[in-house]
């Protein structure tokens, strides 16, 4: 008597199907122009905020009245502010600090948001609808006057702002890893891992957690450049950094104290601010054209 024998499916053949995907994934991302610009453009941003103590000419706090509000020049190219602080080095080491506080309100929504929208989708039930209605209820919630909420409890600063900021992009991370993790729990390799006697946190980090991070890494990506405007609002405002820390909000907040004598003052931080966004957006965007036709061609 002949027995037939059907294999488990094996979960070693995951990893490779993987990678194949991720070979894909990266070749479309190299033929998009326009992202590998972005790209190029934020890792120019990087190494300008790296070397930024290296690279500014002065020192971007130090204060010379008798050069107050000078136009660009061949000693100071994009002229001084209203206290004669060098634009350029405040400019440059305002770099550092928007990057690095992007990083941080980003950071710390995905250590909120990825775990509950994990374990959300997973578990399902009544953990899943209890963690949806607090991040629905959240989401209800004007963004502007909640930070402001926020600061004003906490205090004024760049930390407690970027805190404020990670709370209202929470639910865009929660939302798209509960969705993704609840189309991922049912496919055939997490039965064949549940099968073999994988336990749940097995499952959720060698399985699940790949699973949802092509569209974290696309949403991550427009996050940042909320994060960048947020940022500039809060501090216009008097909410976010204080002085005579330099971030690009702030020196918008002080150049528009002089914008009709000196609107020189304005075009930097803006600039550098639009370029910031207009990058990340762009290489979200490639991000999810790369990440979203994989499904629809074999190539």
């Amino acid at each position: 008597m002949t027995t037939s024998h059907t294999p488990a499916p094996a979960t070693g053949t995951r990893p490779k199907v993987r990678r194949r995907r991720e070979s894909r994934v990266l070749k479309r991302l190299l033929h998009n122009k326009v992202a590998m610009a972005s790209i190029v453009v934020l890792l120019l941003l990087v190494v300008i905020a790296a070397t930024g103590s290296i690279l500014a000419p002065y020192d971007p706090n130090a204060v010379s009245l008798s050069l107050r509000l000078t136009g660009p020049s061949g000693a100071h190219w994009l002229g001084t502010d209203e206290l004669g602080r060098d634009v350029l080095s405040r400019l440059i080491v305002a770099t550092r600090v928007d990057l690095l506080a992007s990083a941080q309100a980003v950071g710390l929504a995905l250590l909120i948001g990825v775990p509950l929208g994990i374990v959300a989708g997973y578990v399902g039930g009544v953990t899943d609808a209890l963690l949806s209605r607090i991040i629905d209820a959240l989401m209800t919630l004007p963004p502007l006057i909640l930070a402001v909420v926020v600061v004003a409890i906490l205090g004024p600063g760049l930390h407690n702002a970027m805190l404020a900021i990670a709370i209202l992009i929470v639910p865009s991370f929660y939302r798209i890893v509960r969705a993704s993790t609840e189309g991922a729990r049912s496919e055939l390799y997490i039965e064949s891992a549940r099968a073999s006697g994988c336990s749940s946190w097995r499952i959720l980090w060698r399985h699940i957690l790949p699973a949802v991070l092509p569209a974290l890494l696309v949403q991550a990506s427009f996050s940042a450049s909320v994060v960048i405007v947020a940022e500039a609002s809060l501090s216009f405002l008097g909410l976010g950094a204080r002085a005579p820390q330099a971030t690009w909000g702030l020196m918008l907040s002080d150049a528009s104290a002089s914008i009709t004598t000196s609107s020189y003052l304005i075009y930097p931080p803006t600039i550098m601010v639009a370029i910031t966004i207009l990058a990340f957006s762009l290489l979200g965007d490639g991000l999810r054209d790369a990440l979203g036709r994989q499904s629809t061609d074999g190539r």
